[in-house]
């Protein structure tokens, strides 16, 4: 694991150092293991390893690619992490949402466009007077969605989605026990809505925070 370590490492250096740079093509495997002083097998797992967590792209037939290092690419590695929570850590990830995405939606507040945010009341509008768990739960997720999206930062935004996984389980928890979570869910989305379309930052971010904060305490209370 050590020798696959370096072979890792080295590759990464001529990454960062714009040797290679996204979309490049890599050198042929042994013309690349004689020039970093690894032997082809080393290689071979550094490279399986740097594809697990989208940095490469291996093209059966047609070599192995750096990938465009886009920011949600490269994060989605941590939504298959994190899908392997247990029960008694989604709370940890509900608070790193609590940090993230009030701050996301202030900064939607600035930056969305009107046609953006008239897209966001749209996914509201789009609910059925008496909406299912999982007709909530999919607008839920989108309406998060957009605003992470209308943040304007993409790390932030893939952030966000990808603590959405543990989450996802939790909300239908709360549906299904709380007769009021799908209206107050609702009026709480609103809120947030209101607060972006006025184009009042601090408003829309203490919206979010009550609301995200309100998931959090029921569910640690149920935990």
């Amino acid at each position: 694991m050590a020798v696959t370590d370096a072979a890792i490492d080295r590759i990464k250096d001529m990454i960062i150092t714009g040797e290679l740079a996204p979309g490049d093509r890599l050198p042929k495997e042994a013309d690349l293991a004689e020039r970093l002083g690894l032997s082809r097998n080393s290689l071979r797992e550094a490279v399986r390893a740097l594809a697990l967590i989208n940095v490469l792209d291996v093209r059966q037939g047609d070599g192995t690619y750096v990938t465009s290092l886009e920011p949600r690419l490269l994060l989605d590695a941590l939504s298959f992490v994190v899908d392997f929570h247990r029960d008694d850590t989604v709370l940890q990830f509900f608070q790193v949402r609590r940090i993230l995405e009030p701050a996301a939606t202030a900064m939607a507040a600035t930056t969305m466009s009107d046609a953006d945010i008239a897209e966001l009341r749209k996914i509201l509008d789009a609910l059925p007077a008496n909406p299912s768990i999982e007709q909530l739960v999919a607008n839920d997720l989108e309406f998060h969605q957009r605003i992470a999206e209308g943040s304007g930062n993409a790390v932030l935004c893939s952030l966000i989605e990808s603590l959405s996984g543990p989450t996802t389980r939790a909300r239908v928890w709360r549906g299904l026990t709380q007769e009021n979570a799908p209206s107050k869910t609702l009026d709480q989305h609103y809120a947030i809505y209101e607060a972006i379309a006025a184009r009042q930052p601090e408003v829309a971010q203490a919206w979010a925070t009550v609301h995200i904060a309100g998931v959090e305490e029921w569910l640690r209370q149920a935990l």
